[in-house]
């Protein structure tokens, strides 16, 4: 398994070593022992999986806060997917840049989203499938969105000048600046 930190601190993408033959391959795609020996240790409490009929399918930017705040351990089964985590630590000295990183079942990553960070993803073809681990249910009185197009954190989503495909949600988003000050992603953090 081989761990690559992206330029901001917390996010990693891991490439999980695949083993093939005539009859095609194994992986250990989740090791809870190699990744903290790696120091990434996360107690996930659910799988979640989904599927993108189109591509240009856009979801994000999600968060959620304390005591539901998640980190997220992402990798694609099926295409490709521009994936890209926007941080949200107010005392960061990245607060408000953002990270990406193209995850494809052809290139066998994935990225670990830690808590903290507003999660999206554009797909890049179409029938994608994306699986991913959290480390926290998902709570609605606990989630946040953020504008995909936000002009101050000024996503280069490689769209080619195509509209992408939002839900209704994610189409009335709140700016980056309506952001509340006061958001814990940290069970300690929580008032």
């Amino acid at each position: 398994m081989e761990l690559r930190a992206l330029p901001i601190d917390g996010l990693v993408e891991i490439i999980p070593a695949r083993f093939g033959d005539e009859r095609g391959f194994f992986s250990e795609t989740y090791s809870r022992r190699r990744l903290a020996d790696a120091g990434i240790d996360i107690d996930w409490v659910q799988d979640n999986h989904s599927l993108s009929a189109e591509a240009g399918v856009l979801r994000g930017l999600h968060y959620q806060i304390a005591p539901f705040a998640q980190d997220k351990l992402i990798r694609v089964l099926r295409g490709a997917i521009f994936d890209v985590a926007v941080d949200l630590r107010r005392d960061s000295p990245s607060f408000g840049k953002w990270a990406s990183c193209i995850l494809s079942a052809a290139a066998w990553n994935q990225l670990l989203v830690p808590r903290g960070f507003a999660h999206g993803f554009l797909t890049l073809e179409p029938g994608v499938e994306v699986s991913y681990k959290v480390s926290a249910p998902y709570a609605p009185t606990a989630e946040g969105a953020i504008r995909w197009d936000d002009p101050d954190i000024a996503i280069d989503w490689p769209l080619a000048g195509k509209t992408p495909i939002l839900s209704a949600k994610d189409a009335v988003a709140p700016a980056f600046a309506a952001l509340p000050a006061d958001l814990a992603f940290d069970v300690k953090d929580a008032r």
